[in-house]
């Protein structure tokens, strides 16, 4: 299956870069370009994209409200938002993940960094780098205040209606870890954990992984750790 990818960014220059490296990969084809995200949230329902390649700083609708408007719309439910910043410790990213957003990447990861982020968002998988994504959400939910108003008490009585093994995955995910891993450590198969995963993301309203991590340190289940 050809991933369909759409480049959201006001610099003309990148994304004709981004759509020479993307098409030239035979599993991908770049089915439209936006240089602002209203337009990105239209040509994504337009053209039926399955990721899309967002910048965050945008003239008019940025990245940030757009990926909100995809995430909220029940029509683009698979479809995944990949932030791309130049910055890769960002208060906003953390703020376009809990959006609905599949993970981040930095403006100057390398090409394949790039086509791996595509292939990994359209495969489900959502976190591009665990670890990264983790320690960047850690980093700005501890310089929060934990009684901040912000935060969804909701999303803490939903803990309630997991599973005692659904909330050491979850631990587990928000600690960075793949599937494989979250396995040998609890001694489970690979496809166990999966499916705990995917009821934890049920049960929580998740979309993806990144959303589960947010989830996880939002609800105090997880506990940022400042070094």
């Amino acid at each position: 299956m050809t991933i369909r990818v759409l480049l959201a960014d006001d610099q003309a220059l990148l994304r004709s870069a981004f759509r020479v490296l993307v098409d030239s990969e035979p599993d991908m084809e770049v089915v439209g370009e936006a240089s602002d995200g209203a337009e990105a949230v239209r040509m994504t329902k337009e053209q039926r994209a399955d990721v899309v390649l967002m910048d965050i700083r945008m003239p008019g609708t940025d990245g940030l409200a757009a990926t909100r408007m995809i995430s909220a719309d029940p029509e683009l439910a698979d479809v995944r938002v990949v932030i791309l910043t130049t910055f890769e410790v960002d208060d906003y990213v953390v703020q376009s993940l809990r959006a609905g957003a599949s993970g981040f990447l930095g403006k100057g990861s390398e090409p394949d960094e790039l086509l791996t982020a595509i292939r990994t968002a359209a495969g489900g998988q959502a976190l591009l780098s665990p670890a990264a994504t983790t320690g960047l959400i850690a980093r700005f939910l501890a310089q929060e205040d934990p009684d901040a108003g912000d935060r969804d008490p909701a999303r803490g009585e939903r803990l309630d209606s997991l599973t005692v093994r659904e909330r050491e995955v979850l631990v587990q995910v928000a600690g960075g870890h793949s599937n494989d891993e979250i396995a040998e450590r609890l001694e489970v198969s690979p496809l166990t954990v999966k499916t705990h995963v995917n009821r934890a993301m049920a049960k929580l309203g998740a979309r993806d992984r990144a959303q589960l991590v947010v989830i996880a340190y939002e609800s105090g289940l997880v506990r940022p750790r400042v070094e």
